[in-house]
């Protein structure tokens, strides 16, 4: 038990010593592995909304608060953080600085590869069903360290990283089906679950924001009763389906604003809101500052 737990401290400190190596700034930095990323930040930041596709962060150094609903978590060495679904979060870096910068790295997860894997196998034998929330904090445990100490070597081997990458990136799908929550991302892309069921009205939902959201509608697409879609939805997103779709409208027009460079009312109006006012008070009770505000002092904060 000591020498696993020898080799469970020697492989994180190896794979701090090589995000170190490889990211001597600051900055998100997709690799040549598809879906993979790695960061590096060295300040702490402000509490901000935003939404996680479904996703794994393994955070090697330093630490993040994250708010999933109105729970308060965070990760930091040895922790890792999953969403099954596009799920609404508060997060903000709270231990970051540039002698000891937070450093992470980020999986983007295949539903489809998840569903072909949650078929085979059998479940766990320990998990968490006493919750249903799409996204959770949980330990890195040696089987998932070892994948993305891998994953890593293979960075600077162009003429493996495509055939072994694609064989880790299944691996690693795999042990977090393995994990306490791998019995919700189970649930989540199990066809024909009340999981996959909200899964399929968020995927609906992102493509359809822009349109005034019949509840009713949307739950017989789904074959639910719109108490059931309620219910459910909010379980599992922290939110019911019109708060959704009203982060969902705020997100992208704070995006138009600060990239596309829309002023206010045309982000409003793309977004599908009628009213500038209407609009102007709800971005600021989520963001907490009036839109042209708030861009501009995120745009601030980019330069400095």
């Amino acid at each position: 038990m000591k020498y696993a737990r020898y080799a469970f401290e020697e492989g994180c400190w190896a794979l701090r010593e090589t995000l170190l190596e490889l990211l001597p700034e600051a900055g998100r930095f997709p690799t040549s592995i598809d879906g993979f990323t790695l960061h590096r930040y060295d300040h702490s930041d402000t509490a901000t909304p935003h939404f996680y596709d479904p996703i794994l962060i393994v955070a090697v150094q330093g630490k993040k608060w994250v708010r999933i609903g109105i729970q308060d978590l965070s990760f930091g060495e040895h922790t890792c953080f999953i969403a099954g679904v596009n799920m609404p979060v508060t997060s903000c870096l709270v231990e970051a600085t540039p002698q000891q910068p937070y450093l992470s790295m980020s999986l983007a997860l295949d539903r489809g590869l998840m569903a072909e894997l949650a078929a085979k196998l059998p479940p766990p034998l320990e998990y968490g069903a006493d919750s249903t929330v799409g996204a959770a904090v949980q330990g890195l445990n040696p089987e998932l360290l070892d994948a993305f100490l891998r994953l890593l070597e293979l960075l600077d081997k162009p003429d493996q990283a495509k055939a072994l990458g694609e064989l880790i990136h299944r691996e690693i799908h795999y042990r977090l089906l393995m994990t306490p929550f791998g019995h919700q991302l189970r649930l989540l892309n199990t066809l024909g679950s009340q999981s996959n069921k909200i899964d399929q009205a968020v995927i609906w939902l992102r493509e359809h924001y822009r349109e005034t959201l019949q509840v009713d509608q949307l739950a017989a697409r789904l074959n639910m009763a719109p108490s059931t879609l309620y219910k459910h939805f909010k379980e599992v997103t922290t939110l019911s389906p019109l708060q959704y779709q009203k982060r969902l409208r705020l997100d992208e027009a704070q995006r138009l604003m600060l990239v596309e460079h829309y002023d206010v009312i045309q982000a409003a109006l793309t977004v599908g809101y009628e009213s500038a006012n209407q609009f102007g008070r709800e971005y600021k009770r989520l963001f907490g500052a009036p839109p042209r505000q708030n861009v501009v002092a995120i745009k601030a904060g980019r330069s400095a």
